[in-house]
């Protein structure tokens, strides 16, 4: 018996790395991660979180997207309309773009709040969002957004990864981290911030990778503590016993890569497992906000129940970002934005929960010194219709034909409105923004030329504005 046991161990210590080799060959062929074709040579690909240089020098270093779904009705909280005050209740004599839903009337509704100019430039903003309003002079708000689609999702898709309605490509946060890597080798490039209540509409394509290397797609953190599982080793392994585990696996990695040269999806999976490993002091510290100051938790609302949980998500962006991390996301459950009926109540209640934390959030960072290298967006897929949606308490229909969203920060003009819609909020009228155009005028902001960042797939360059009509919007740029 103990001359086989020691038979056994001479066999496993001579061929420990060809066991490894293939049981992980296995385990990859399973996962069909193997054969993958290749569309440029080996030696022109890098594919890890390492920072990259630009195409040109970048204004921005990082960026926070606090994505609004469902769609805020911009003629209730940023774009106000006279007219449309003017003729509440009557017929609306143009044409209506139904949304899918198709329930929208003729009559016009005028917004029930009223708006105000604020700051030195003199941006109206209703009474809805006090808060946005002290921040005026640091806004970029742009009023005549248009994706030319009145749904949810092919709304979604165009704005975030290019082309409408188009499942299974990768989104905004993983062109970025694609093309520029982090600056901190300890967290992901890219994290999302989930809601407490579920999923946003469209769940994971707002944060995937399509056919880029998984490497590049959206790391999901939990919506509450512990907001990443499994930070520590169980007590056994702690200190010298894991470093020679994770060692041992390094090496077993190390030979593996030079069995299968250039198998990208490997490398993938390998170079996230490194990052797993050093996420567990670094993850830990910086989604840690107990040593922040209570006039910054006062700032952002943490000390209200209405805004505590959305402000401690962005309080913990502005973490992020603080260290190295290049992309966050904070999304909110379904789409809470989309007031098909009693606007009255639904519009204010989103409102209160948000707008004390995203105002919070550019002040934070022009605090800091951050402002300036961090872009800030606010906004969501599509806008609202002029007309009252016929349901038994009033709302607003779908409209992706002319909406509002703002950005702070990263180079873009402060306190500066850019766009109109026409005058009842139909229709971008003036200096029209497609999401292509707001996609090739952000990654202007960060050094990339959307028409040069390009990754082979299919047996093609395939690009994040895909070669669709696309212009930088210089005018709102310093």
């Amino acid at each position: 018996m103990n001359d086989l046991a020691h038979t056994r161990r001479q066999f496993l210590a001579r061929n420990a790395m060809g066991i490894g080799s293939l049981a992980l060959a296995w385990l990859l062929q399973r996962e069909k991660l193997l054969g993958t074709p290749k569309d440029i040579p080996r030696a022109q690909r890098r594919f890890d979180l390492k920072p990259k240089q630009p195409h040109f020098a970048p204004r921005a270093k990082a960026m926070i997207s606090l994505f609004m779904h469902g769609g805020p009705s911009h003629m209730d909280l940023t774009d106000p309309k006279p007219e449309l005050q003017r003729c509440d209740g009557m017929d609306y004599t143009g044409n209506v773009q139904y949304s899918f839903a198709n329930e929208a009337s003729r009559k016009l509704f005028g917004s029930p709040w009223q708006f105000k100019k604020h700051g030195q430039c003199g941006m109206d903003f209703s009474e809805l969002l006090p808060h946005t309003a002290k921040i005026a002079d640091d806004l970029c708000l742009i009023r005549s957004m248009h994706t030319g689609h009145n749904g949810h999702e092919v709304s979604i898709r165009y704005i975030n990864a290019g082309i409408p309605g188009i499942t299974g490509r990768p989104s905004l946060g993983a062109w970025l981290t694609y093309g520029l890597g982090s600056e901190n080798d300890e967290l992901p490039a890219y994290m999302v911030l989930k809601d407490p209540g579920g999923k946003p509409v469209d769940g994971n394509h707002n944060w995937s990778n399509g056919w880029l290397p998984s490497l590049y797609q959206g790391t999901v953190l939990r919506a509450k503590e512990p907001r990443i599982f499994n930070l520590d080793a169980p007590g056994h392994l702690l200190g010298a016993p894991q470093e020679n585990f994770l060692q041992f696996l390094s090496d077993l990695n190390a030979h593996q890569t030079e069995v299968l040269p250039g198998e990208d999806a490997l490398e993938s999976r390998i170079a996230s497992f490194e990052l797993a490993a050093r996420m567990q002091t670094a993850a830990k510290e910086a989604l840690d906000i107990s040593g922040e100051s209570e006039t910054t938790r006062k700032l952002y609302g943490i000390d209200q129940n209405e805004t505590k949980e959305y402000g401690t998500r962005c309080l913990i962006a502005r973490r992020l970002v603080e260290r190295g991390v290049r992309f966050v996301q904070l999304f909110l459950n379904g789409q809470p934005w989309d007031n098909h009926e009693n606007i009255h109540a639904s519009l204010p209640s989103i409102c209160r929960r948000t707008d004390q934390p995203a105002a919070a959030l550019v002040t934070d960072l022009k605090q800091r010194g951050l402002l300036d290298s961090t872009v800030v967006h606010w906004g969501g897929e599509i806008g609202r219709l002029p007309v009252v949606q016929s349901r038994s308490k009033p709302g607003r229909d779908h409209n992706g034909q002319g909406f509002s969203t703002w950005i702070a920060g990263g180079g873009f003009k402060p306190g500066t409105i850019y766009g109109e819609t026409d005058e009842v909020g139909h229709r971008a009228a003036v200096d029209k923004v497609t999401a292509n155009d707001y996609q090739a005028t952000l990654l202007h902001q960060f050094g990339l030329d959307h028409t040069q960042l390009t990754y082979h797939h299919g047996g093609q360059p395939q690009k994040l504005t895909n070669d669709r009509p696309a212009r930088v919007v210089k005018e709102i740029l310093e």
